[in-house]
């Protein structure tokens, strides 16, 4: 495991990171439209991972992840207070991208931007293998940490979450939609999301926070 002096100069090395600013993946034209600031907290403690998407304008603007209407969702699924959802020793957080990648035509946030994970997400991993359930929110999180086990769409993925979960892979990945409200009428078709999954997930989380 990586001595805490070690994670502290990762963690710092993320947050000064400018690849997207100065070094754009795509080239010049899909330079990171404003000031990078990247977002991830890095644990040598924690047990849960939540590998999301990427920040959000509100996020970017707080510098704290999750700080919105999305995060407070998450927080009622896993059933852990804002205390408890922030304090490192309980959950680390590993957005695919880690800054806001800005918003496209239509006025939605643009996918994580490409630069972040080949750069950081193995050594980022790596440096946190007491790690024991990785939480793959939306499918850029789920088609890193699951590869070709992930079905072709994120309902097929999270609807068959017990083949991912209930196995004796290490770490454990449990699948989730974003806990965006976009996503409310998604909740509402599938039922079983709420009635199956999430009971087990807040057990897991209830094991893995005591």
């Amino acid at each position: 495991m990586m001595q805490k002096e070690e994670l502290q100069e990762l963690s710092r090395a993320i947050a000064a990171c400018r690849v997207c600013r100065d070094m754009p993946a795509k080239g010049e034209a899909h330079r990171l439209p404003h000031e990078p600031r990247p977002i991830a907290t890095l644990s040598g403690t924690a047990r849960i991972l939540i590998a999301g998407q990427a920040p959000g304008l509100r996020v970017h603007e707080s510098g704290l992840p999750f700080n919105d209407a999305s995060g407070d969702r998450l927080r009622q699924w896993l059933n852990v207070d804002r205390e408890s959802f922030y304090n490192p020793e309980h959950f680390a957080m590993l957005p695919m991208g880690f800054c806001f990648p800005g918003y496209d035509a239509a006025g939605s946030d643009m996918p994580p931007r490409k630069e972040c994970a080949p750069l950081w997400r193995k050594r980022a991993m790596d440096a946190m293998p007491q790690i024991e359930l990785i939480l793959t929110i939306g499918q850029y999180a789920q088609a890193w940490h699951m590869g070709p086990e992930r079905m072709a769409s994120m309902t097929e993925t999270v609807a068959e979450w017990r083949r991912y979960l209930l196995t004796n892979r290490s770490p454990a990945i449990l699948p989730l939609p974003h806990p965006s409200w976009r996503n409310s009428g998604w909740l509402k078709r599938h039922p079983w999301f709420e009635a199956e999954l999430l009971p087990v997930l807040q057990e897991r989380v209830r094991i893995l926070v005591s």
